[in-house]
């Protein structure tokens, strides 16, 4: 916890915060509201007691585009809270109000092509043919269309062609197992699918058409099959349909159907640690105010400036990314490894299209550091101005790498959110100093506060991450989840009528926050998510192995640590030849981020009396908590399990 004053590693000057977006909206808040906020604690507070007036001044700030007026801004409160109704819009028709001829809206490179832009004429004209042959297929307003697809121009295409109709996205990276995928786009029962034959990664190449081959045997409603040709330029493959033929009427007009604020925009994915992964449904209008709030306000991303997270297609920081063209900026995209061939392309990549917010994750960036990497002397960094990094906690000495090795004058935003809102709740603040360590605020309009087990705020001292007002961004719904009974049981059964969110996180005397990880059994790897169910289900086709249990760690210095604890059936033993079995099953169903980094053989697997296994008790004893506070032992099947975990912790302690 945080008892002494960290090091002020940043400080924004007087002309930079003049010069911010948030600074101008506090001048327009005094000329329009006739509100004075002197500090920025001044405005987080306002923002969270009048969220009424706070959402509606932003709504008249960015000058959103309605044919009909709202009626009121908020009406009822978590769960199912409703925004603006009455109100009619569209995210798209906001992205395409900044076409412009003087920047492109896209600059996009790979492990096999070289930098090149995507003008905004470009952008529209393809965003045009595709909406039009989508139209034509017969997709409209609440239809969903699902992409198998990596970060490249095309998908950004596509979304912005599917959010034109007012149809519903969906998008699953090409280096997830076919299993992975099926689970996720069966659940919204997609008409079209849209997929690349293969893409390139470390610099191998990897064919993926039979997985297209799978998933389009697997999902029964998709009626068209759409395939990119990424790998070969020449490939085909039966029974879809060609991307040129899909952009084949260059001079159709770009419209946009004006549907409901609370219209469903995109479906994004929980890690399906309780089962299959949630179906997380957010809305145009409430992800559309989010997205103008953070960008602007929170990275302060400027028109013309260029914008990078590096992200897969599968994570919510690609839907971010494409905000990023929202409020005027060049959105940068890459595909391929952040470390091929050297752990220098993305620094060099920063140089090459001019970065001027570069998003990473910690992991990123503590690599750098235990590599050497002094990315300021190697690179001309000069157009940078943030870096922004999430995924999971960036330690102090991640700080302290990023202002010694890269930019002694950048700004750091740590932040952190997740594809529950698609946005964060805490992170950078144009106004106030860099604490080493600490990100810089809660995010207005974000009711963040830190709770202990009674339900009780708690300050300079860990407790579990909650919000207590409603956010536009929230999910509207789970798909097939008519009674929003997992929705409830996700985010509202530990405090009734407050959103848990599953992070333990300090606030400091000083307003500015610390992240210490998942208090939930989420597994998080380089900043994905992964779904303990995942890695239960490709475990059990491992016939020598009984049961299972998998925990991912927060380790000292940005490091990740995933046991997978098995128990073995009576006649087998945990041979190495099992253990090469669990890592192909893992890898094959799921992804390369889903094998653990040791297999370990218990006795048995701890359970409740429920059924239920026990992960985060488990978690909370090897990271150090005693067992009597971990777990309720009157609630467990086998108490007599969790004495392995014990002696385990303790013996990793003393190595």
């Amino acid at each position: 916890m945080a008892t002494t004053s960290p090091r002020v590693l940043w400080q924004p000057t007087a002309t930079a915060v003049q010069q911010s977006r948030l600074q101008h909206y506090l001048t327009w808040l005094r000329a329009h509201r006739q509100l004075d906020f002197s500090t920025y604690e001044e405005v987080w507070y306002w923002s969270v007691d009048q969220p009424a007036a706070f959402w509606a001044s932003l709504w008249d700030y960015f000058e959103v585009a309605s044919p009909t007026p709202y009626q009121r801004v908020l009406e009822g409160a978590m769960p199912g809270a409703n925004w603006f109704p009455g109100s009619q819009l569209n995210y798209a028709e906001h992205i395409f109000r900044q076409a412009t001829d003087a920047r492109p809206a896209l600059l996009f490179r790979s492990e096999r092509h070289p930098l090149r832009a995507v003008s905004w004429q470009e952008l529209t004209q393809q965003v045009a043919s595709l909406s039009h042959y989508l139209r034509q297929q017969g997709i409209g307003a609440g239809d969903r269309v699902a992409a198998y697809l990596p970060t490249i121009p095309e998908a950004t295409v596509a979304f912005l062609a599917t959010c034109a109709l007012g149809a519903v996205w969906s998008s699953c990276s090409p280096d997830f197992g076919t299993g992975s995928v099926t689970d996720r786009f069966q659940q919204i029962e997609p008409k079209v699918l849209i997929a690349v034959d293969g893409y390139t990664y470390n610099g191998k190449p990897h064919d993926r058409t039979h997985a297209v081959r799978e998933l389009q045997a697997a999902l029964p409603s998709v009626e068209r099959v759409l395939l990119i040709p990424y790998l070969q330029a020449d490939a085909t493959l039966a029974g879809t349909v060609p991307w040129a033929e899909a952009l084949a009427t260059p001079d159709a007009p770009l419209t946009f159907a004006s549907v409901p604020f609370a219209h469903p925009i995109w479906v994004l994915y929980s890690s399906g640690t309780t089962g299959l992964p949630k179906a997380i449904t957010h809305s145009h209008g409430g992800v559309l105010l989010e997205h103008l709030k953070y960008l602007a306000f929170h990275n302060d991303c400027r028109p013309g400036e260029r914008f990078f997270w590096y992200t897969t297609t599968g994570w919510m920081m690609w839907n971010f990314v494409q905000a990023s063209l929202l409020v005027g900026a060049t959105a940068v995209l890459y595909d391929g490894s952040p470390a091929y061939p050297t752990l220098d392309t993305l620094w060099q990549l920063t140089e090459e299209a001019g970065i001027h917010h570069f998003g990473t994750s910690a992991g990123f960036l503590m690599a750098c550091r235990q590599a050497g990497l002094a990315p300021g002397q190697q690179s001309d960094l000069a157009t940078l101005r943030s870096i922004g990094s999430t995924g999971s906690p960036l330690p102090p000495e991640g700080f302290d790498w990023v202002y010694e090795a890269v930019k002694s004058d950048v700004w750091l935003t740590s932040m952190s959110g997740g594809t529950d809102v698609c946005s964060a709740f805490v992170g950078g603040c144009p106004l106030r100093p860099v604490y080493e360590g600490e990100i810089q605020c809660r995010a207005l309009g974000c009711a963040l506060d830190a709770y202990d087990d009674q339900g009780q705020p708690v300050r300079d001292m860990m407790g579990e991450m909650v919000i207590t007002q409603p956010m536009p961004s929230m999910p509207i719904y789970f798909w097939n989840d008519p009674e929003r009974a997992r929705y409830r049981d996700s985010y509202f059964e530990m405090f009734p009528g407050v959103w848990r969110h599953g992070d333990w996180i300090e606030i400091t005397s000083r307003d500015s926050l610390i992240i210490y990880g998942r208090s939930d059994a989420t597994l998080n790897r380089g900043g994905v998510r992964i779904g303990t169910s995942e890695v239960y289900r490709a475990v059990d086709q491992v016939p020598a192995v009984a049961d299972s249990l998998v925990v991912c760690l927060d380790l000292p210095g940005g490091q990740q640590y995933m046991p997978l604890f098995v128990k073995m059936r009576a006649d087998q033993a945990l041979t190495d030849d099992v253990i090469q079995q669990l890592r192909q099953a893992l890898r094959h169903n799921y992804s390369p981020r889903h094998v653990p980094d040791a297999v370990v053989a218990v006795e048995d697997i701890p359970y409740t009396l429920s059924g239920k296994k026990m992960e985060a008790p488990v978690k909370r004893i090897l990271m150090g908590q005693a067992p009597e506070r971990a777990a309720n032992r009157d609630s467990m099947r086998n108490p007599e399990s969790l004495a392995f975990f014990v002696r385990y912790a303790q013996e990793a302690h003393r190595r």
